[in-house]
């Protein structure tokens, strides 16, 4: 039955395109010129051979037209042309100007330009063209604008549409239409209101109604803009308000017909202005529009409130009023409606007084003033939206005056030559710019120039000049190109003048395109067709838009988008995007829907092993306090409930109100306690007074907390404070959301969207194929396609109707290698940019004419070119948060759903896993992956997270990695023949053991600090009578500052790197064994060991111990350090004393390392010699260029040492006894440690001589 309804009412209604031109008469067209009678206009009729086939102009040149009276107001919705019968003559491209009177044109646009028509290429083919946007007119213009090359121009045309009727009604400013409804007071709904108007006045109330509620709406031009005002009303707390303001057009002044419709049901609102919709919702709770008693149309109503006045009426033109149903302009023909206001009530539209003339940056306006005069007066009216330009240059007798804008100013420049070339210079204005009409007046009286601007008599400006002024009487407006010896600055002008008078005479610009006064070049008269480019604003996020005559830019500082249009978010979407991108825990801000409307915000990014959580922080101060009203039934921020009548509420994502709290859920409205029954008070299960209530909102689709509201504020003696704690969120599911193309034919559909003026789409693709097409969209002949054209190659094309055009970038390495990339392509009416892996980028600027708007209509296709025969060039590989303006789409959804694609991707190891810093092991996930940081000696998301502690004094950590019941049986450690030692530290204490490794044999690696902060190491593996040393002599590391150690061994092969400066080879001697046997345990910061130790590490280094702080300590795949901190995770570490986690032993350095020049530690160094470099070391550790002087050095301490033995022995007679460095009371000691015991009353460590453990 629907459908039937349907048909019969197409079938009824009349199709809008017959044809208007060809029944008219041979005078109904008229033209610039006639290349001969047989050639004239009234033989331009499509289709027609009479006369010599067509019309032609007696100049093929750029100011020719055709003009078409159709003799009454008809709408036009296509055109035809036709090149002159059988000849050469025909008009390749032309514009369309329309008009009511036959003057005042207005150019036909079409995609924010001035449209330009493709018209003929032969002279028998017609060309029609259906226009975007119908228009009402009874005059039409042809300007051709190109012609054949064999031939001139040649037209005929036809205009189809319908007849077009409309009650016309003249507003003077003083009459008002008063609608009076059938009701004192109507509660509306609904509204549908449209007119149509025109006017030569930037200013005016169009229509008008309010209530007694406070309820209003008001239609009304400002500063040449429509201004829609509406209030449904405010709630009765005031916390919510209901005023509504939107904006739309501009230079509505222009004395043309412009239509509007305001289409309104309950809160939503569309809001039309010349076929430019803006859809919308008001403010407040409220759905009814309350009026009293009227509306009025063309001003406000005698009865209006006090505060609505101030405002003018309307003064101009409308017709084809409608309000809900009523034919009002039928209404006031019948005398129905109350006009008693209007003095002479019109049904007709007077013409425009006006002559206006369009200038472009070619535009030259010559006219005739008086020779010879003392005096130099001008006066016009402009409108441009460049911020400098010529207005009017003059030659005098001697000299010159130039009148210009210059950066939104008027400056007169008055040139006077006196032997030498001097200038006087005055200005007025500001910001003069603006598109709307503006006023000028310069007079020059003998020694007096004065400058008025906008007929402000109070701002005059006056400058006195030093000769009496001579005009020479040629005027120049708008441009001024000859080159001589005196030019104006400015020489050229965009925008409109109207209303010239030279010599205080109005200048009449028809005698002039009759060439009967003055001359032009490339200007356009009698219209004027500036453009704001700025309206509708194309700069997308709170963009600021400026513009010139032909292009307009957008300032995208303090946004946080970038691009042409403000478009691209220079954010991330989510701390799960961040994270993947290698950073670490940190404050960000994240542009969750990207493109779209959403704005960025802040939030802290907590990256976690296998999480990643986000909290976003409320402006609310913890503890706000609830103030109360002025009135008892205000209300505030939080209130309490009484007899379980909700009082207080918070209104969430959907501005929806929600009445359940923290541990309670939609729809319950009580709190936990009312659920779990345990409330303080049982009568109150909501909130109840004189309590404190806390919990978590769980609901994530009511989620964030953007208001709460709190009644019962004025009770006496009632108190209340309110906390909204920030919102957490874990994850991303849109960052891992994949699909895998396994078959070439295989492909996944997603409904359309909207691109007319700004289209993004961003993906991550990996592959092992050298082609396929990513996705495809088509409308008719618009479309978008991205695809991998080759192994190296992306490609982005597209086609708004202008033909298709192509993108592409280049990697520098294959595409195909199975690891992800990153493809982002934009397309606005301004440029189209190709990115790929954010460095390969490919931008076009749009043609400056031509379609801007992209008609999208098919489904979008991803994997595969719509069409394409058996998967020709279907993609094979995986597409991962695939993003179309900003919303990304349910890939896995889909392809769960679809044969020859399934969810999900794995692999994402091969292109993340280098993330995975620290030898951290990436381990694959279903969706994306993770670090394994268990053998490492780091932590965090990435394993770049430093663990590390600080030591006090005698604190020690040991690390078995051989039990003491193994009986020497090797444990998973073993025999080594290459360890790897790395670790930092700082420290200001010396001496100290930093790490010592023991076995369970004689061998030994000990890392220590001397005494004097230098660093030593020592090797023991056996075959050595003393252990192999390397000293660090020339620094001293107890400095306080972070310093970094890695030692490295290969069979005999050491290698020692410190912090930034390069690694150090050394050579164990031949006699040194090549395996650390039986290795059993790691102490850290002190040694408490059993077994055969390094005396000299008893007697020098072990205590008191180390103090400061160790990091990142790692001994092969063994991290003793975080062993010990990690108590969750079972291992052998244990620690004694007191151990504060803390990685300031890894912190950057406060102070800069020296320069090269002066540092010893430098290899290049000129002042020092560096101790370890390997081009002075040996294969066996000797540094043969001293080996000479070091025999000399070690005789004399031998004899000297020598000495002291005897003198001592002698001296103390302890025969046999142990002799060592060790203070008194080492004689009656059991060992060397209880002999610091004895000696040392702060050393506090207990002894087990049972197992005979070393001190150290």
């Amino acid at each position: 039955m629907w459908i039937s309804i349907i048909l019969k009412e197409c079938s009824i209604r009349k199709r809008c395109d017959e044809v208007l031109a060809s029944p008219l008469p041979y005078s109904a067209f008229t033209s610039s010129s006639v290349l001969a009678a047989d050639f004239g206009a009234g033989y331009a009729k499509l289709n027609r051979r009479v006369g010599n086939g067509g019309w032609s102009p007696s100049d093929s040149d750029r100011y020719q037209w055709l003009q078409v009276d159709l003799r009454a107001r008809k709408q036009i919705t296509a055109i035809a042309t036709q090149g002159r019968y059988s000849s050469s003559d025909w008009t390749k491209h032309y514009r369309l100007l329309y008009s009511d009177t036959g003057s005042n044109w207005k150019p036909y646009r079409q995609d924010s330009n001035i449209w330009t028509f493709s018209g003929n290429w032969n002279s028998e083919r017609a060309v029609r063209h259906e226009l975007q946007h119908p228009f009402v007119a009874r005059f039409v213009r042809f300007i051709p604008l190109d012609c054949s090359e064999e031939g001139r121009i040649g037209l005929r045309v036809e205009l189809y549409g319908c007849a077009y009727w409309a009650d016309v009604i003249s507003f003077d400013g003083q009459g008002v239409i008063s609608y009076r409804f059938r009701q004192k007071k109507m509660k509306i709904l609904k509204d549908v209101i449209s007119l149509k108007f025109k006017t030569t006045k930037g200013d005016g109330i169009l229509l008008h109604g309010e209530g007694q509620q406070g309820d209003y709406i008001t239609l009304e031009l400002q500063q040449a803009k429509l201004l829609l005002q509406i209030n449904l009303g405010s709630n009765q707390y005031g916390s919510i308000q209901g005023h509504t303001s939107v904006s739309s057009g501009s230079l509505l002044d222009d004395d043309h017909w412009h239509s509007v419709l305001i289409e309104r049901y309950r809160r939503s609102v569309n809001f039309t202005l010349d076929q430019h919709t803006q859809s919308f919702r008001t403010n407040g709770e409220f759905d009814n529009l309350d009026l009293d008693n009227e509306i009025t149309f063309g001003g406000m109503p005698v009865s209006a409130k006090p505060s609505s006045g101030g405002r003018e009426n309307y003064i101009g033109c409308m017709e084809a009023i409608h309000y809900n149903g009523d034919n009002i302009t039928n209404l006031v023909r019948r005398r129905k409606v109350d006009t008693s206001s209007f003095h002479n009530l019109t049904f007709s539209c007077a013409e425009s007084r006006t002559f206006p003339a369009f200038f472009n940056s070619t535009s030259s306006l010559q006219l005739l003033g008086r020779t010879d005069e003392d005096t130099v007066s001008v006066r016009l009216q402009f409108r441009t939206w460049n911020p400098s330009g010529l207005l009017f240059f003059t030659p005098l007798m001697p000299g010159g005056v130039e009148v210009s804008l210059v950066e939104g100013k008027v400056t007169v420049h008055i040139y006077v030559t006196l032997g030498k070339n001097t200038r006087v210079d005055i200005s007025s204005g500001s910001g003069l710019n603006d598109g709307q009409w503006h006023s000028v007046h310069f007079l020059a009286l003998e020694s007096i120039a004065m400058l008025t601007i906008n007929g402000d008599e109070m701002s005059t400006v006056r400058a006195a000049i030093p000769i009496q002024i001579r005009t020479g009487g040629d005027y120049f407006f708008g441009g001024y190109f000859p080159r001589t010896d005196l030019s104006p600055s400015q020489r050229s002008f965009q925008g409109c003048m109207q209303l010239i008078h030279v010599d205080d005479q109005l200048v009449k610009l028809q005698s002039v395109e009759q060439g009967m006064l003055g001359s032009f070049e490339n200007v356009s008269l009698d219209m004027c067709a500036i453009i704001d480019r700025c309206v509708p604003n194309h700069c997308e996020h709170g963009g600021k838009c400026s513009q010139t005559g032909d292009m307009f830019k957008c300032a995208c500082e303090g946004t946080g988008y970038s691009g042409a249009t403000c478009h691209n978010s220079m954010y991330e979407q989510s701390c799960e995007e961040y994270k993947h991108l290698g950073r670490s825990s940190n404050t960000y801000w994240i542009d969750p829907d990207s493109s779209g409307p959403l704005e960025p915000f802040r939030v802290t990014c907590n990256m976690m092993e296998d999480k990643v959580w986000t909290t976003v922080v409320n402006d609310l101060p913890a503890q706000s306090s609830v103030s109360s009203g002025s009135r008892p039934e205000d209300k505030t921020v939080l209130t309490l409930s009484y007899n379980g009548s909700p009082f207080t509420w918070w209104v969430g994502r959907g501005n929806e109100k929600h009445f359940y709290w923290g541990g309670s859920g939609p729809g319950v409205q009580k709190c936990a306690c009312g659920i779990e029954r345990n409330c303080t008070d049982p009568r109150y299960y909501y909130l109840m007074p004189f309590s404190f209530y806390a919990g978590m909102l769980m609901y994530k689709d009511h989620l964030p907390v953007s208001q709460v509201v709190v009644g019962d504020v004025h009770r006496s003696g009632s108190e209340a404070r309110l906390t909204v704690g920030p919102l957490r969120c874990q994850g991303d599911r849109h960052f891992w959301n994949a699909a895998s193309f396994n078959t070439p034919a295989s492909y996944l559909h997603f409904p359309t969207f909207q691109a007319e003026t700004s289209a993004d789409v961003s993906f991550y693709f990996k592959t092992s194929a050298s082609h396929g097409v990513f996705l495809e969209i088509l409308g008719n002949p618009d479309f978008i396609r991205l695809e991998l054209k080759s192994a190296t190659v992306v490609s982005f094309s597209f086609d708004v109707g202008n033909g298709p055009v192509e993108l592409t970038v280049r990697s520098s390495t294959p595409l195909n290698d199975d690891q992800w990339h990153r493809v982002e392509a934009e397309r606005n009416i301004k440029e189209a940019v190709l990115r790929l892996d954010k460095v390969h980028r490919e931008a076009r600027s749009a043609p400056p004419q031509g379609h801007t708007r992209l008609q999208l209509f098919s489904q979008l296709f991803v994997g595969k070119q719509f069409g394409a025969s058996g998967g020709q060039r279907g993609f094979l590989g995986c597409i991962r948060v695939l993003k179309v303006n900003g919303v990304t789409l349910d890939l896995e959804g889909r392809a769960k759903v679809t044969p020859g694609v399934k969810p999900g991707c794995s692999g994402h190891c091969s292109s993340y896993g280098m993330l995975c810093q620290n030898e951290g092991k990436c381990i694959e996930k279903y969706n994306g992956y993770s670090c394994d940081c268990s053998l490492t000696a780091f932590d965090g998301p990435f394993c770049n997270d430093d663990v590390g502690g600080y030591f006090e004094s005698g604190t020690l950590v040991r690390y078995d990695l051989m039990s003491e019941s193994s009986s020497g049986v090797p444990s998973a450690v073993g025999n080594l023949t290459r360890e790897e030692l790395s670790f930092s530290f700082s420290t200001s204490h010396t001496p100290a053991v930093l790490i010592y490794i023991s076995s369970k044999t004689q061998d030994y690696l000990a890392v220590v600090l001397r005494h004097n902060g230098t660093l030593q190491i020592r090797y023991n593996l056996g075959g050595l009578r003393e252990p192999f040393t390397i000293s660090l002599n020339h620094r001293n590391m107890a400095n306080g500052q972070p310093h970094n150690v890695n030692i490295t061994r290969q069979d005999r092969l050491v290698q020692l790197q410190v912090d930034h400066y390069p690694t150090v080879s050394y050579t164990l001697p031949e006699t040194s064994d090549t395996e650390f046997n039986l290795v059993k345990t790691i102490f850290l910061g002190k040694v408490f060991e059993t077994g055969q130790i390094d005396p000299v590490l008893i007697e020098r280094y072990n205590t008191p111990g180390f103090v400061g702080c160790l990091s990142r300590v790692q001994f092969n795949r063994i991290a003793p350090l975080k062993a010990a901190l990690r108590t969750g995770v079972p291992s052998t570490a244990s620690i004694q004393g007191v151990l504060v986690e803390s990685n300031c032993g890894a912190s950057p350095l406060t102070v800069p390392p020296m320069s090269a020049v002066f540092d010893p530690w430098d290899p290049d160094s000129a002042g020092a010699q560096f101790p370890f470099n390997e081009e002075r070391v040996s294969r066996d550790g000797v540094n043969r260029h001293s080996a000479i002087f070091g025999g000399i050095i070690a005789v004399v301490i031998f004899t000297i040492l020598c000495t002291l033995v005897f003198l001592v022995r002698h001296m103390f007679h302890h025969k046999g006894s142990y002799h060592t460095n060790e203070a008194k009371g080492a004689e009656s000691a059991d060992c060397a440690d209880a002999a610091i015991i004895v000696n040392d009353p702060a050393f506090t460590e207990t002894i087990d001589e049972s197992k005979k453990e070393w001190f150290i």
